[in-house]
């Protein structure tokens, strides 16, 4: 479905997007995953021809989106993290608003409202402003306005990003039946659970895609050992340890601390040790395999060491 070949995109002396390199297969959902500012939201917009290309070229179904960008234009729909809803238009009004931009007859927006109502839930909301709605529900709009022309290729910019979680696993049931649909969808997520049910993943940093692959093979490369680690006081034990050079990466959630380290039965005999002798007491100290959430904090940590 996607084939770019060294793009890359500067703004000023920023390099966004540099030389990348990949493919999107048809019928998959390609998920992408980074930090803040690793180039996200560049990319996506230029996959959708909303952003010129400054090196390197894209190909959506064989048709270059630089010499035809109109034709590529068609077949996509691009949802970005914040959607132009029009507040004072109702559910329905805005669905046949952007049908009409998208040079699709009123006939047949109406023949499509009953699909898009089915997998929207929003058919008792038909009347209701969208302003009105709620975040997970305005989502859900936007993402019927973007299929109200069947395109064959979705691009999705962080469409969940500050959904309470209910909302995002209906949102991701949509997915995966649009999927089934045959279409092709490409999303950027700040949730790394998110990324576990993409059927490809690239983990973005500094513009360029630090790893690409299944899920499984990323979590896969992970050669440190993980200990969760739960203290009766995680802020003075989290910066005792984080002096030790040996625990590379110490990371605090609540009253646990997540450690990445080589060689557990060692490390676990050294942290015992530290904490005791300061007087903090150890409440649990176990080994456990890592998710994906905590392969992406080891490579970008590897990434920004010195």
């Amino acid at each position: 479905m996607i084939v770019t070949e060294r793009v890359s995109k500067r703004f000023g002396e920023l390099l966004a997007v540099s030389s990348l390199s990949f493919q999107v297969h048809r019928g998959e959902i390609f998920g992408i995953v980074g930090p803040d500012g690793a180039g996200k939201s560049t990319l996506l917009r230029l996959l959708a021809g909303i952003l010129k290309i400054d090196e390197g070229s894209i190909q959506i179904s064989g048709v270059d989106i630089a010499e035809h960008p109109f034709a590529v234009k068609e077949r996509l729909a691009y949802m970005p993290q914040r959607f132009g809803l029009y507040e004072d238009l109702t559910v329905e009004e805005n669905i046949f608003f952007f049908g009409k931009l998208f040079g699709v007859p009123g006939k047949e927006i109406r023949k499509r409202l009953k699909r898009l109502y089915a997998f929207s839930q929003l058919g008792p909301f038909h009347n209701r402003l969208a302003g009105k709605l709620s975040g997970g529900m305005k989502q859900k709009l936007g993402l019927a306005c973007c299929l109200v022309h069947t395109p064959d290729l979705l691009v999705l910019d962080e469409p969940t990003n500050g959904v309470d979680p209910v909302s995002r696993r209906e949102f991701w049931k949509i997915l995966y039946d649009l999927l089934r649909e045959g279409v092709t969808i490409v999303v950027s997520t700040a949730y790394l659970d998110e990324a576990e049910r993409c059927n490809r993943i690239a983990l973005m940093y500094a513009g360029d895609f630090i790893r690409l692959g299944l899920p499984d093979s990323v979590k896969k490369e992970m050669d440190r050992d993980l200990i969760d680690l739960t203290v009766s006081d995680p802020l003075r034990a989290e910066r005792i340890l984080g002096t030790v050079k040996e625990f590379s990466l110490v990371i605090r959630t609540g009253n646990s601390l997540k450690i990445f380290l080589h060689n557990y039965e060692k490390a676990a005999r050294r942290i015992e040790s530290l904490l005791t002798k300061r007087g903090i007491e150890i409440a649990g100290l176990r080994k456990r395999t890592p998710n994906l959430e905590d392969c992406f904090m080891d490579i970008i940590s590897r990434e920004e060491a010195p």
